[in-house]
Protein backbone atom coordinates (compact mmCIF):
# COMPACT_ATOMS: atom_id res chain seq x y z
CA UNK A 1 0.00 0.00 0.00
CA UNK A 2 1.20 3.32 -0.98
CA UNK A 3 2.06 6.15 1.80
CA UNK A 4 -0.55 8.46 -0.05
CA UNK A 5 -3.09 5.62 0.10
CA UNK A 6 -2.56 4.84 3.70
CA UNK A 7 -2.50 8.62 4.88
CA UNK A 8 -6.36 8.65 3.45
CA UNK A 9 -7.62 5.29 4.74
CA UNK A 10 -6.15 6.57 8.45
CA UNK A 11 -7.88 10.17 7.89
CA UNK A 12 -11.27 8.37 6.83
CA UNK A 13 -10.68 5.70 9.97
CA UNK A 14 -10.32 9.00 12.10
CA UNK A 15 -12.88 10.89 10.48
CA UNK A 16 -15.25 8.27 10.99
CA UNK A 17 -14.60 7.67 14.96
CA UNK A 18 -15.32 11.08 15.36
CA UNK A 19 -18.46 11.21 13.34
CA UNK A 20 -19.18 8.17 15.37
CA UNK A 21 -19.12 9.50 18.47
CA UNK A 22 -20.79 12.79 17.76
CA UNK A 23 -24.10 11.29 16.57
CA UNK A 24 -24.72 10.36 19.94
CA UNK A 25 -27.93 11.35 22.08
CA UNK A 26 -25.79 13.21 24.46
CA UNK A 27 -23.84 15.75 23.23
CA UNK A 28 -20.14 17.09 25.29
CA UNK A 29 -19.23 20.20 26.02
CA UNK A 30 -17.12 22.23 23.55
CA UNK A 31 -14.71 23.04 26.44
CA UNK A 32 -13.34 19.94 26.33
CA UNK A 33 -11.60 19.95 23.62
CA UNK A 34 -9.12 22.06 25.88
CA UNK A 35 -7.72 18.93 27.67
CA UNK A 36 -7.78 17.29 24.56
CA UNK A 37 -5.39 19.45 22.81
CA UNK A 38 -3.31 19.26 25.98
CA UNK A 39 -2.77 15.87 26.10
CA UNK A 40 -2.36 15.20 22.36
CA UNK A 41 0.52 17.54 22.23
CA UNK A 42 2.16 16.68 25.57
CA UNK A 43 1.39 13.06 25.00
CA UNK A 44 3.42 13.38 21.34
CA UNK A 45 5.03 16.21 20.16
CA UNK A 46 5.52 20.21 21.22
CA UNK A 47 3.66 22.15 18.41
CA UNK A 48 6.70 23.77 17.24
CA UNK A 49 7.85 20.16 16.62
CA UNK A 50 4.99 19.26 14.62
CA UNK A 51 5.80 22.65 12.41
CA UNK A 52 9.41 21.23 12.33
CA UNK A 53 8.27 17.76 11.12
CA UNK A 54 11.11 15.97 9.22
CA UNK A 55 13.83 18.88 10.02
CA UNK A 56 16.55 17.92 12.28
CA UNK A 57 15.79 18.59 16.01
CA UNK A 58 18.05 20.83 18.06
CA UNK A 59 17.83 20.07 21.74
CA UNK A 60 18.20 23.44 24.05
CA UNK A 61 17.42 22.47 27.32
CA UNK A 62 16.95 26.64 28.76
CA UNK A 63 15.48 28.09 25.91
CA UNK A 64 11.78 27.28 24.99
CA UNK A 65 10.04 27.90 21.90
CA UNK A 66 8.12 30.81 21.81
CA UNK A 67 5.11 28.56 19.68
CA UNK A 68 4.95 26.23 22.70
CA UNK A 69 4.55 28.93 25.13
CA UNK A 70 1.96 30.39 23.44
CA UNK A 71 0.17 27.31 22.99
CA UNK A 72 0.64 25.96 26.60
CA UNK A 73 -0.65 29.32 28.11
CA UNK A 74 -3.67 29.38 25.72
CA UNK A 75 -4.67 26.44 26.82
CA UNK A 76 -4.13 28.07 30.69
CA UNK A 77 -6.20 31.04 30.07
CA UNK A 78 -9.17 29.37 28.19
CA UNK A 79 -9.57 26.94 31.03
CA UNK A 80 -9.24 29.53 33.74
CA UNK A 81 -12.23 31.50 31.56
CA UNK A 82 -14.82 27.77 31.95
CA UNK A 83 -13.91 27.40 35.12
CA UNK A 84 -14.53 30.96 36.14
CA UNK A 85 -17.87 30.63 34.29
CA UNK A 86 -18.77 27.49 35.85
CA UNK A 87 -18.29 29.26 39.53
CA UNK A 88 -15.54 27.04 40.65
CA UNK A 89 -13.77 29.38 43.36
CA UNK A 90 -10.19 29.35 44.22
CA UNK A 91 -10.78 28.54 47.90
CA UNK A 92 -12.61 25.20 47.21
CA UNK A 93 -9.65 23.59 45.66
CA UNK A 94 -7.37 24.75 48.13
CA UNK A 95 -9.82 23.20 50.69
CA UNK A 96 -9.94 20.13 48.91
CA UNK A 97 -6.31 19.79 47.81
CA UNK A 98 -4.67 20.68 50.71
CA UNK A 99 -1.48 18.79 49.49
CA UNK A 100 -1.43 19.46 45.93
CA UNK A 101 -1.44 22.93 46.74
CA UNK A 102 1.54 22.39 49.22
CA UNK A 103 3.34 20.34 46.90
CA UNK A 104 2.83 23.79 44.09
CA UNK A 105 3.55 26.11 46.56
CA UNK A 106 7.05 24.95 47.68
CA UNK A 107 7.70 24.80 44.33
CA UNK A 108 6.69 28.54 43.45
CA UNK A 109 8.89 29.03 46.64
CA UNK A 110 11.83 27.28 45.68
CA UNK A 111 12.88 29.41 43.23
CA UNK A 112 14.04 32.02 45.17
CA UNK A 113 17.34 29.70 45.84
CA UNK A 114 17.35 28.52 41.99
CA UNK A 115 20.40 29.37 40.01
CA UNK A 116 18.08 30.14 37.40
CA UNK A 117 14.99 31.89 38.68
CA UNK A 118 13.67 33.31 35.65
CA UNK A 119 13.13 29.52 34.08
CA UNK A 120 12.45 28.33 36.90
CA UNK A 121 9.36 30.57 37.00
CA UNK A 122 8.31 29.85 33.60
CA UNK A 123 8.59 26.15 34.33
CA UNK A 124 6.50 26.57 37.38
CA UNK A 125 4.11 28.43 35.42
CA UNK A 126 3.36 25.74 32.95
CA UNK A 127 2.74 22.87 35.31
CA UNK A 128 -0.23 24.63 36.74
CA UNK A 129 -1.58 23.68 33.49
CA UNK A 130 -2.15 20.22 34.91
CA UNK A 131 -4.41 21.00 37.30
CA UNK A 132 -6.41 23.76 35.29
CA UNK A 133 -7.23 21.06 32.41
CA UNK A 134 -7.89 18.31 34.77
CA UNK A 135 -10.34 20.89 36.40
CA UNK A 136 -12.01 21.55 32.97
CA UNK A 137 -12.77 17.19 32.70
CA UNK A 138 -13.91 16.95 36.80
CA UNK A 139 -16.00 20.21 37.11
CA UNK A 140 -18.02 18.84 33.94
CA UNK A 141 -21.88 17.97 34.60
CA UNK A 142 -20.75 14.35 34.03
CA UNK A 143 -17.30 14.11 34.85
CA UNK A 144 -17.36 10.27 34.56
CA UNK A 145 -18.43 10.54 30.68
CA UNK A 146 -16.23 13.71 30.40
CA UNK A 147 -13.20 11.91 31.30
CA UNK A 148 -14.31 9.07 28.59
CA UNK A 149 -14.81 11.84 25.68
CA UNK A 150 -11.91 12.70 26.46
CA UNK A 151 -9.86 9.53 26.48
CA UNK A 152 -11.47 8.49 23.12
CA UNK A 153 -10.74 11.67 21.57
CA UNK A 154 -7.33 11.58 22.26
CA UNK A 155 -6.79 8.07 21.19
CA UNK A 156 -8.60 8.56 17.65
CA UNK A 157 -5.72 11.02 16.77
CA UNK A 158 -2.27 9.32 18.36
CA UNK A 159 -2.65 5.95 18.06
CA UNK A 160 -3.87 5.57 14.14
CA UNK A 161 -1.68 8.15 13.49
CA UNK A 162 1.38 6.48 15.18
CA UNK A 163 0.86 3.16 13.48
CA UNK A 164 0.71 5.16 10.29
CA UNK A 165 4.07 6.85 11.02
CA UNK A 166 5.78 3.72 11.95
CA UNK A 167 4.35 1.26 9.00
CA UNK A 168 4.32 4.02 6.38
CA UNK A 169 6.55 7.23 7.63
CA UNK A 170 9.38 5.83 8.53
CA UNK A 171 11.10 9.13 8.49
CA UNK A 172 8.77 10.47 10.98
CA UNK A 173 7.67 7.54 13.17
CA UNK A 174 10.86 5.88 13.49
CA UNK A 175 14.56 6.70 14.80
CA UNK A 176 18.28 6.10 15.01
CA UNK A 177 20.36 6.61 18.11
CA UNK A 178 22.57 9.17 17.49
CA UNK A 179 25.12 7.14 19.76
CA UNK A 180 24.57 3.57 19.47
CA UNK A 181 22.79 3.68 15.56
CA UNK A 182 20.32 1.45 17.05
CA UNK A 183 16.82 2.16 15.40
CA UNK A 184 13.78 2.53 17.79
CA UNK A 185 10.33 3.17 16.91
CA UNK A 186 8.89 6.31 18.34
CA UNK A 187 5.49 7.11 16.56
CA UNK A 188 3.82 10.32 17.23
CA UNK A 189 6.13 10.66 20.05
CA UNK A 190 9.83 12.00 19.73
CA UNK A 191 11.22 8.57 21.21
CA UNK A 192 9.78 5.03 21.96
CA UNK A 193 9.27 5.95 26.12
CA UNK A 194 6.82 8.22 24.57
CA UNK A 195 5.25 5.42 22.64
CA UNK A 196 5.69 2.91 24.95
CA UNK A 197 3.99 5.14 28.03
CA UNK A 198 0.96 6.33 25.36
CA UNK A 199 0.35 2.99 24.67
CA UNK A 200 0.33 1.78 28.09
CA UNK A 201 -2.06 4.57 29.35
CA UNK A 202 -4.44 3.92 26.75
CA UNK A 203 -4.23 0.46 26.77
CA UNK A 204 -5.05 -0.21 30.59
CA UNK A 205 -7.92 2.89 29.70
CA UNK A 206 -9.62 1.23 27.36
CA UNK A 207 -9.27 -2.34 28.96
CA UNK A 208 -11.35 -0.55 32.11
CA UNK A 209 -13.73 0.97 29.65
CA UNK A 210 -14.39 -2.73 27.97
CA UNK A 211 -15.60 -4.16 31.58
CA UNK A 212 -17.59 -0.94 31.85
CA UNK A 213 -19.37 -1.55 28.14
CA UNK A 214 -20.15 -5.07 29.05
CA UNK A 215 -23.16 -3.40 31.83
CA UNK A 216 -24.83 -1.11 28.96
CA UNK A 217 -28.25 -1.95 28.94
CA UNK A 218 -28.92 -1.10 24.94
CA UNK A 219 -27.88 -4.02 22.95
CA UNK A 220 -26.19 -2.22 19.87
CA UNK A 221 -24.45 -0.02 21.79
CA UNK A 222 -23.07 -2.58 24.05
CA UNK A 223 -21.73 -4.21 20.77
CA UNK A 224 -20.40 -1.12 19.36
CA UNK A 225 -18.76 -0.04 22.07
CA UNK A 226 -16.93 -3.56 22.85
CA UNK A 227 -16.02 -3.78 19.32
CA UNK A 228 -14.29 0.04 19.33
CA UNK A 229 -12.32 -0.95 22.75
CA UNK A 230 -11.01 -4.14 21.70
CA UNK A 231 -9.73 -2.43 18.99
CA UNK A 232 -8.22 0.47 20.37
CA UNK A 233 -6.79 -2.30 23.04
CA UNK A 234 -5.50 -3.94 19.93
CA UNK A 235 -3.45 -1.01 18.51
CA UNK A 236 -2.56 0.08 21.82
CA UNK A 237 -0.67 -3.52 22.12
CA UNK A 238 0.52 -3.47 18.89
CA UNK A 239 2.47 -0.04 19.62
CA UNK A 240 3.66 -1.36 23.10
CA UNK A 241 5.19 -4.06 21.01
CA UNK A 242 6.72 -1.74 18.81
CA UNK A 243 8.24 0.07 21.37
CA UNK A 244 9.88 -2.17 23.11
CA UNK A 245 9.58 -0.68 26.60
CA UNK A 246 9.68 -2.83 29.41
CA UNK A 247 8.44 -0.54 31.70
CA UNK A 248 5.27 0.54 30.11
CA UNK A 249 4.73 -3.20 29.76
CA UNK A 250 5.27 -4.13 33.13
CA UNK A 251 2.86 -1.81 34.39
CA UNK A 252 0.52 -2.16 31.86
CA UNK A 253 0.08 -5.54 33.34
CA UNK A 254 0.12 -4.54 36.80
CA UNK A 255 -2.86 -1.96 36.13
CA UNK A 256 -4.84 -4.47 34.43
CA UNK A 257 -4.04 -6.35 37.25
CA UNK A 258 -5.40 -4.00 39.77
CA UNK A 259 -8.57 -3.55 37.12
CA UNK A 260 -9.76 -6.91 37.34
CA UNK A 261 -8.94 -7.69 41.14
CA UNK A 262 -10.90 -4.65 42.25
CA UNK A 263 -14.05 -5.22 40.06
CA UNK A 264 -13.76 -8.57 41.82
CA UNK A 265 -17.53 -9.44 43.93
CA UNK A 266 -14.10 -10.94 47.04
CA UNK A 267 -12.84 -8.16 47.21
CA UNK A 268 -14.93 -6.41 49.99
CA UNK A 269 -14.38 -2.57 48.66
CA UNK A 270 -14.74 -0.93 52.23
CA UNK A 271 -11.24 -2.58 52.89
CA UNK A 272 -8.98 -1.48 49.96
CA UNK A 273 -6.78 0.54 51.82
CA UNK A 274 -5.98 -2.44 53.99
CA UNK A 275 -5.46 -4.51 51.22
CA UNK A 276 -3.12 -1.89 49.53
CA UNK A 277 -1.13 -2.25 52.24
CA UNK A 278 -0.55 -5.94 52.85
CA UNK A 279 0.03 -6.45 49.14
CA UNK A 280 2.78 -3.96 49.63
CA UNK A 281 4.19 -5.51 52.53
CA UNK A 282 3.72 -8.62 51.27
CA UNK A 283 6.11 -7.53 48.03
CA UNK A 284 8.82 -5.92 50.25
CA UNK A 285 9.17 -9.76 52.54
CA UNK A 286 8.94 -11.59 48.92
CA UNK A 287 11.85 -9.33 47.74
CA UNK A 288 13.95 -9.29 50.69
CA UNK A 289 13.76 -12.91 51.00
CA UNK A 290 13.43 -14.64 47.38
CA UNK A 291 15.09 -11.10 45.31
CA UNK A 292 12.63 -11.29 42.68
CA UNK A 293 13.58 -7.82 41.31
CA UNK A 294 16.32 -9.51 39.74
CA UNK A 295 14.63 -12.33 38.46
CA UNK A 296 11.66 -10.44 36.61
CA UNK A 297 15.18 -8.16 35.25
CA UNK A 298 16.01 -11.11 33.50
CA UNK A 299 12.71 -12.47 32.33
CA UNK A 300 12.27 -8.44 30.31
CA UNK A 301 15.74 -8.72 29.43
CA UNK A 302 16.98 -5.74 30.73
CA UNK A 303 20.37 -4.89 32.08
CA UNK A 304 20.72 -4.84 35.71
CA UNK A 305 21.54 -0.79 35.73
CA UNK A 306 18.64 -0.66 33.69
CA UNK A 307 20.50 0.72 30.74
CA UNK A 308 23.12 2.80 33.33
CA UNK A 309 20.47 4.52 35.51
CA UNK A 310 21.18 3.12 38.92
CA UNK A 311 24.81 4.36 37.93
CA UNK A 312 23.11 8.11 36.91
CA UNK A 313 21.58 8.19 40.11
CA UNK A 314 24.63 8.11 42.11
CA UNK A 315 26.38 10.70 40.59
CA UNK A 316 23.43 13.24 40.45
CA UNK A 317 22.95 12.39 44.16
CA UNK A 318 26.35 13.31 44.70
CA UNK A 319 25.79 16.46 42.72
CA UNK A 320 22.78 18.05 44.85
CA UNK A 321 23.66 20.79 46.74
CA UNK A 322 21.21 20.81 49.32
CA UNK A 323 19.56 17.62 51.20
CA UNK A 324 16.34 19.90 52.67
CA UNK A 325 15.88 22.43 50.08
CA UNK A 326 17.33 20.96 46.55
CA UNK A 327 18.32 23.29 43.72
CA UNK A 328 15.21 24.92 43.07
CA UNK A 329 12.46 24.15 40.69
CA UNK A 330 13.53 22.09 37.98
CA UNK A 331 16.58 23.43 38.05
CA UNK A 332 19.00 20.91 38.68
CA UNK A 333 19.65 19.49 35.05
CA UNK A 334 21.15 23.63 34.63
CA UNK A 335 24.52 25.04 34.20
CA UNK A 336 27.76 23.11 35.61
CA UNK A 337 25.79 20.45 36.94
CA UNK A 338 24.67 19.16 33.53
CA UNK A 339 27.95 19.52 31.73
CA UNK A 340 29.77 17.93 34.48
CA UNK A 341 27.01 14.72 33.74
CA UNK A 342 27.43 15.34 29.86
CA UNK A 343 30.93 15.15 29.83
CA UNK A 344 30.42 11.90 32.01
CA UNK A 345 27.74 10.29 30.18
CA UNK A 346 27.63 9.68 26.29
CA UNK A 347 24.21 9.39 26.08
CA UNK A 348 23.87 13.11 28.03
CA UNK A 349 20.95 12.56 30.48
CA UNK A 350 18.85 15.47 30.84
CA UNK A 351 16.45 13.47 33.73
CA UNK A 352 17.45 11.09 36.57
CA UNK A 353 14.90 8.53 35.19
CA UNK A 354 13.47 8.41 38.84
CA UNK A 355 10.74 10.52 39.81
CA UNK A 356 11.47 10.48 43.00
CA UNK A 357 15.30 11.07 42.69
CA UNK A 358 14.08 14.14 40.17
CA UNK A 359 12.37 15.72 42.94
CA UNK A 360 14.64 15.30 45.72
CA UNK A 361 17.33 16.83 43.51
CA UNK A 362 14.89 20.12 42.48
CA UNK A 363 12.98 20.10 45.85
CA UNK A 364 15.07 18.20 48.22
CA UNK A 365 13.94 15.73 51.10
CA UNK A 366 10.78 18.94 51.47
CA UNK A 367 9.40 17.97 47.93
CA UNK A 368 9.91 14.64 48.47
CA UNK A 369 7.93 14.50 51.82
CA UNK A 370 5.30 16.72 49.84
CA UNK A 371 4.86 14.39 47.33
CA UNK A 372 4.62 11.68 49.47
CA UNK A 373 1.75 13.32 51.15
CA UNK A 374 -0.18 14.14 47.58
CA UNK A 375 0.22 10.36 47.07
CA UNK A 376 -1.27 9.11 50.11
CA UNK A 377 -3.79 11.27 50.00
CA UNK A 378 -4.67 10.67 46.62
CA UNK A 379 -4.91 6.94 47.78
CA UNK A 380 -6.98 7.81 50.60
CA UNK A 381 -9.80 9.79 48.31
CA UNK A 382 -9.79 7.01 45.62
CA UNK A 383 -10.59 4.27 48.65
CA UNK A 384 -13.25 6.90 49.57
CA UNK A 385 -14.39 6.69 46.34
CA UNK A 386 -15.31 2.91 46.53
CA UNK A 387 -18.26 3.06 48.32
CA UNK A 388 -19.73 5.74 45.79
CA UNK A 389 -18.59 4.74 42.43
CA UNK A 390 -16.55 1.75 42.05
CA UNK A 391 -15.94 1.45 38.76
CA UNK A 392 -14.20 5.29 38.75
CA UNK A 393 -12.19 4.39 42.00
CA UNK A 394 -10.48 1.16 40.58
CA UNK A 395 -9.47 3.10 37.36
CA UNK A 396 -8.35 6.01 39.39
CA UNK A 397 -6.34 3.33 41.55
CA UNK A 398 -5.08 1.16 38.92
CA UNK A 399 -3.53 4.65 37.40
CA UNK A 400 -1.90 5.91 40.79
CA UNK A 401 -0.46 2.67 41.12
CA UNK A 402 0.92 2.44 37.51
CA UNK A 403 2.45 6.12 38.36
CA UNK A 404 4.14 5.12 41.36
CA UNK A 405 6.13 1.95 39.43
CA UNK A 406 6.51 4.02 36.65
CA UNK A 407 7.82 6.49 38.34
CA UNK A 408 11.08 4.17 39.34
CA UNK A 409 12.64 4.18 35.54
CA UNK A 410 11.15 7.35 34.76
CA UNK A 411 10.80 10.87 35.89
CA UNK A 412 7.27 11.91 35.16
CA UNK A 413 6.86 14.07 37.98
CA UNK A 414 8.09 17.17 36.50
CA UNK A 415 7.32 19.35 33.83
CA UNK A 416 4.60 18.87 31.24
CA UNK A 417 4.74 15.44 31.00
CA UNK A 418 1.85 13.24 29.33
CA UNK A 419 2.11 11.48 32.65
CA UNK A 420 2.27 14.03 35.26
CA UNK A 421 -1.36 15.02 33.40
CA UNK A 422 -2.95 11.70 33.91
CA UNK A 423 -1.87 11.92 37.64
CA UNK A 424 -3.57 15.57 37.94
CA UNK A 425 -6.90 14.00 36.56
CA UNK A 426 -6.70 10.89 39.48
CA UNK A 427 -5.82 13.28 41.96
CA UNK A 428 -7.17 16.51 41.95
CA UNK A 429 -10.61 16.48 44.46
CA UNK A 430 -13.35 18.63 43.45
CA UNK A 431 -16.66 17.36 44.77
CA UNK A 432 -19.83 17.56 42.65
CA UNK A 433 -21.87 18.46 45.42
CA UNK A 434 -19.44 22.03 45.76
CA UNK A 435 -20.32 22.95 41.78
CA UNK A 436 -24.20 22.21 42.15
CA UNK A 437 -24.28 24.54 45.39
CA UNK A 438 -22.57 26.93 43.13
CA UNK A 439 -24.77 26.81 40.43
CA UNK A 440 -27.82 27.18 43.18
CA UNK A 441 -26.25 30.33 44.52
CA UNK A 442 -25.69 31.33 40.43
CA UNK A 443 -29.82 30.81 39.61
CA UNK A 444 -30.54 32.31 43.34
CA UNK A 445 -28.49 35.63 42.30
CA UNK A 446 -30.27 35.84 38.82
CA UNK A 447 -33.28 35.71 40.16
CA UNK A 448 -32.77 38.19 42.69
CA UNK A 449 -31.49 40.27 40.33
CA UNK A 450 -34.44 39.96 37.98
CA UNK A 451 -36.80 40.99 40.71
CA UNK A 452 -34.86 44.02 41.59
CA UNK A 453 -34.76 45.08 37.54
CA UNK A 454 -38.50 44.45 37.88
CA UNK A 455 -38.93 46.46 41.58
CA UNK A 456 -36.78 49.11 40.23
CA UNK A 457 -38.58 49.40 36.44
CA UNK A 458 -42.40 50.00 38.72
CA UNK A 459 -41.06 52.31 40.88
CA UNK A 460 -39.30 54.41 38.28
CA UNK A 461 -42.68 55.20 36.11
CA UNK A 462 -42.78 51.63 34.46
CA UNK A 463 -45.61 50.11 36.04
CA UNK A 464 -47.92 50.43 32.84
CA UNK A 465 -45.20 48.07 30.97
CA UNK A 466 -44.60 45.49 34.17
CA UNK A 467 -48.33 44.81 34.73
CA UNK A 468 -49.04 45.18 31.17
CA UNK A 469 -50.77 41.99 31.08
CA UNK A 470 -52.56 42.83 34.31
CA UNK A 471 -54.03 46.00 33.62
CA UNK A 472 -53.71 45.92 29.76
CA UNK A 473 -55.05 48.74 27.13
CA UNK A 474 -58.71 48.58 26.50
CA UNK A 475 -58.09 47.19 22.51
CA UNK A 476 -56.35 44.10 24.00
CA UNK A 477 -59.41 43.07 26.17
CA UNK A 478 -61.30 42.14 22.88
CA UNK A 479 -58.39 40.41 20.87
CA UNK A 480 -58.25 38.26 24.33
CA UNK A 481 -61.91 37.78 24.34
CA UNK A 482 -62.34 36.63 21.25
CA UNK A 483 -59.00 34.13 21.08
CA UNK A 484 -60.40 32.42 24.55
CA UNK A 485 -63.62 32.33 22.43
CA UNK A 486 -62.77 30.53 19.35
CA UNK A 487 -60.30 27.97 21.38
CA UNK A 488 -63.55 27.11 23.63
CA UNK A 489 -66.24 26.86 20.77
CA UNK A 490 -66.56 23.47 19.66
CA UNK A 491 -65.47 22.64 16.20
CA UNK A 492 -68.50 21.57 13.51
CA UNK A 493 -69.12 18.20 12.83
Amino acid sequence: MSPALASLLTTVFIAGLFIRESRKDDSPSPALWIPVAWLVITGSRFVSQWLALGQPQEFNVTDGSPIDAAFFLACMVMSVAVLVRRGVKVADVVRWNGWMVAFLAFGLISVLWSDFPFIAFKRWIKVLGHPLVALVILTDPNPKKALVVVMKRCAFLLLPVSVLFIKYYPEYGRGFDPWTGEAFNKGVGINKNYLGYLSMVFGLFFFWYLLIARKLEDNWERRSEILLSAGLIGMALWLLHMADSATSLATLVIGVGIVLAMGSRLVNKRFVGTYVVVTVLACILIEATFDVYDTVIQLLNRDPTLTDRTKVWADVIALQPNVLLGTGFESFWLGSRLEVLWAKWWWQPNQAHNGYIETYLNLGLIGVFLLGGLLISTFRNICSQFLEDSDMARLRLAFLVVIVFYNYTEAAFKGVHFIWTIFHLIAVNYPHSALLEGERKRAGRRIAGQLTTIRRAAVHGGRAHVSRWVNPPRGEWRKRLRSTTSRTQTPPH
